[in-house]
């Protein structure tokens, strides 16, 4: 079954206008972007919190804490979990605007 979710972009750019709420926001885009990689890539494979943390050997609540944004992993945990979705982990710095 697949979940829908309320299309929240309305409220968020009404917040963003806030010049304090965008300042924030902006400090925390790359952990929200990492979280939602994480999430996406898992979704797209079709496999579960639990099914994933047992290609990676962890356990769900691992792959959980990463998906809420509860976890700071480490490259080489990132390097596992881009090996259990079969795809490759990209980092890369971009020009600030």
């Amino acid at each position: 079954m697949k979940r829908e979710y309320p299309d929240v972009t309305p409220f968020i750019e009404e917040a963003l206008k806030n010049p304090k709420i965008k300042a924030a926001y902006d400090r925390a885009e790359p952990e929200y972007a990492a979280m939602e990689a994480v999430l996406k890539a898992r979704m797209e494979k079709g496999l579960t919190q639990t099914q994933l943390a047992k290609k990676m050997g962890t356990k769900q609540a691992v792959v959980s804490r990463l998906e809420s944004g509860l976890a700071n992993p480490s490259v080489k945990f990132l390097m596992r979990l881009a090996d259990a979705l079969d795809c490759r982990l990209t980092i890369r710095f971009s020009p600030c605007s």
